[in-house]
């Protein structure tokens, strides 16, 4: 099968230049917050247009550790999607808010604008924005409301890492940027791993301190932290990768043009791109009104696809009686989780291979759908 993505093509395409890394880093003996963290945070952060950046255990921790360091928690709420991986909204549920889930825009999967002055309230404390599949939310008209009532918007950059939003980085227009670098992720590691990115020297003090315990640099601690700490291998494995991220979203940006290309005349809705922003392809997502007959048509042909995601955020049990809704709920984020469907998307894609997934494509059935 031709998987969705392939975290072991990265690390043989780079193998070199990871297991130098890595015997490199054990021979030094010394595993947690060292020089090679240091080093990868001045860089991500120098990368992402950003002052500071605080490496993390993951990209969970790292809207855990936003949120907290906002002063949010018990009684406050937090704006978000519900279209986004569950992690985003489990997150305000372990900073101790409620998460205040809006609708989706139908066109680009992101948080629609124009819901989002109405969910606010007396107890908004944060708004955050996901950056879903690759592409940068609507910033300057979240901003804009967000700005209107005092309000600090975090960005979950997870899945596009390296992205542009009208000229800057994404990650660099709200108050903090949140990434993850799970295997997968256009920036992965070879595990687990996260970052928070701010230019507020307040904020990133803050941050550093909660990620182990709350402790300053003579350990003495004001607020009880957590342990949430970017290992010294997992900084080597990003610091090999991050000088090559710019060239492998090159690559998945010419893959999905030859998708776009050979899929426009059938009968599918197609990525669209928001004006002056850089989509970087995390994940490549059609739309087809019946998704499961292709999915099942795509398997046979060695084709591997997934959902992303099967079911939003509101419908998780264990999540649905937790979170606030408009009285409307949400009809586009309902809508689209029937229809979506993403197919094999990785820089170490061959041309053979985008050809196999083109042709399993195209020798659909189309008419009797």
């Amino acid at each position: 099968m031709i998987p969705v993505a392939s975290p072991l093509a990265q690390f043989s395409h780079y193998q070199s230049e990871i297991t130098d890394a890595i015997l490199t880093t054990l021979k030094e003996g010394n595993y947690i917050l060292g020089h090679r963290t240091a080093s990868f945070e001045q860089a991500f952060a120098g990368y992402c247009q950003a002052k500071h950046c605080v490496g993390l255990n993951s990209g969970t921790d790292a809207l855990i550790l936003a949120i907290r360091a906002l002063g949010i928690g018990q009684g406050d709420e937090v704006i978000t999607v519900s279209h986004t991986a569950v992690a985003t909204v489990a997150a305000i549920i372990a900073a101790g808010a409620t998460p205040c889930l809006v609708d989706i825009d139908a066109d680009y999967y992101t948080l629609d604008p124009d819901k989002l002055a109405a969910a606010i309230t007396p107890r908004t404390k944060a708004i955050i924005a996901v950056h879903l599949y690759g592409q940068a939310a609507d910033l300057d008209s979240i901003m804009a409301i967000a700005g209107r009532h005092g309000i600090p918007v975090i960005e979950d950059c997870a899945q596009a890492t390296g992205g542009f939003y009208k000229g800057r980085r994404v990650g660099s227009t709200g108050t903090i940027g949140c990434f993850s670098f799970y295997p997968t992720k256009n920036l992965g590691a070879i595990g687990d791993g996260g970052a928070v990115v701010t230019s507020d020297p307040q904020l990133f003090q803050k941050m550093r301190e909660l990620r182990q315990y709350g402790w300053n640099d003579q350990r003495k601690t004001a607020a009880p932290g957590i342990n949430s700490r970017l290992d010294e291998i997992q900084a080597a494995i990003l610091s090999v990768k991050l000088p090559h991220l710019d060239a492998d979203n090159r690559r998945r940006i010419a893959i999905v043009d030859r998708y776009n290309k050979a899929f426009s005349e059938l009968p599918v809705a197609r990525p669209k791109v928001r004006g002056e922003t850089t989509h970087v392809y995390h994940l490549y997502v059609i739309q087809h009104d019946d998704r499961d007959s292709l999915r099942n048509h795509l398997a046979a042909a060695g084709i591997a696809t997934g959902i992303h995601y099967v079911d939003p955020a509101h419908r998780h049990g264990g999540y649905d009686k937790i979170v606030r809704l408009p009285g409307e709920g949400l009809p586009v984020t309902d809508a689209v989780v029937g229809r979506i469907l993403t197919l094999p998307l990785y820089p170490e894609l061959s041309d053979d291979e985008v050809n196999q997934v083109i042709a399993a494509m195209q020798t659909y059935n189309w008419r009797q759908r």
